[in-house]
């Protein structure tokens, strides 16, 4: 039997969610709150893919056209997220959305469709770049304490006996945005726009919020964006001022965020995705969380081989640096023009 495959509309936003949050592999991400900020913040045009039997959902895919001067012109599922994806309720479908997709990619003239996926997909070409940190937690904190390995546990205790605090809450963007825009450049890697924080935290509304680390005399040390999903503690965005790192802000941070997934009823904490080789990586693992590889696949249209647009890419060091070397308040000037199009 042939599917009908349409473009989903505002109509089908509740259908659409409920089949979210309903499917085992649906995530944060899928939400249309997700495409909602992308679209609020930066214009991007977004093809969310639906198809239905009977009058209900069987399937989903997510779908965004990027067009960049810098990067070029892709779609991709989904921009700025870990996961992404078609959901279904089977194969067939599955792969009939990634047809369908994989079609409007040629039809568009665009280079590639970039699917980020959790697991590899048959007929897709796929690049192992990241992998995901996850596991259950007790409701218990000092259960959760002890199943830190020993060094990383006796920095959260080092953080609290050096006095650090945490305070969570919606008013604590401003500085969020600080303390992330401080750390992008550390990195040399463009800031976003500070809209891009507050429409998720508009968006997902009780289900976002900001967690932020201060030194006992009250200077800022580190912060983070987290979703709450069902059940699931998902920390996205965040930084630390590295001047700090004596201190042990970020072991604190995440016990501190640990600790409100306990009192949130959250039973997974999914300390999101980091490349192999990199310093959040072995922050991970020393964390006693187990890598697990992600699948990003493409279906390769006008491109002849596998993007590369990681800041791994040896190409953009000498750009990174430069970042780097430039005057912090121009570099948040800038980010934003240039973050838009880092999907």
């Amino acid at each position: 039997m042939t599917l009908n495959i349409s473009i989903a509309d505002p109509s089908d936003r509740e259908k659409w969610d409920n089949y979210v949050l309903n499917h085992p592999s649906g995530t944060v991400f899928h939400l249309t709150a997700w495409k909602d900020v992308i679209e609020k913040s930066f214009g991007h045009k977004s093809i969310y893919l639906i198809t239905e039997k009977q009058g209900k959902i069987c399937g989903i895919f997510p779908v965004f056209e990027i067009k960049s001067l810098l990067f070029g012109h892709f779609f991709i599922s989904i921009p700025f997220a870990e996961i992404g994806g078609p959901l279904a309720d089977n194969k067939e479908t599955e792969q009939a959305l990634i047809k369908k997709a994989s079609n409007m990619t040629n039809s568009h003239n665009a280079q590639y469709l970039e699917i980020r996926n959790r697991k590899e997909m048959p007929g897709l070409k796929t690049k192992s770049l990241y992998y995901n940190f996850r596991k259950q937690i007790s409701p218990d904190h000092d259960e959760n304490l002890k199943a830190i390995p020993r060094k990383s546990r006796a920095m959260v205790r080092n953080a609290i006996k050096k006095g650090l605090v945490s305070e969570t809450g919606r008013h604590l963007l401003p500085e969020f945005y600080k303390i992330l825009a401080l750390n992008y450049h550390r990195l040399g890697t463009p800031i976003f726009p500070k809209k891009f924080f507050k429409n998720f935290l508009a968006e997902y509304k009780e289900n976002a919020g900001i967690l932020l680390v201060k030194t006992r005399e009250g200077k800022l040390a580190a912060a983070v964006l987290f979703f709450i999903y069902q059940e699931q503690m998902v920390p996205y965005y965040a930084g630390s001022d590295f001047s700090y790192r004596r201190l042990g802000p970020n072991d604190f941070m995440y016990w501190e965020l640990m600790k409100l997934a306990v009192e949130k009823k959250c039973t997974i904490f999914d300390y999101g995705r980091s490349k192999e080789g990199t310093g959040s990586f072995s922050f991970k693992k020393h964390w006693g969380f187990t890598p697990r590889p992600l699948a990003y696949q493409y279906h390769l249209a006008k491109a002849k081989e596998l993007p590369n647009l990681s800041p791994a890419n040896p190409k953009y060091r000498k750009k990174i640096r430069m970042w780097q070397k430039m005057p912090h308040t121009l570099t948040k000037c800038l980010g934003p023009f240039i973050s838009k199009n880092l999907a």
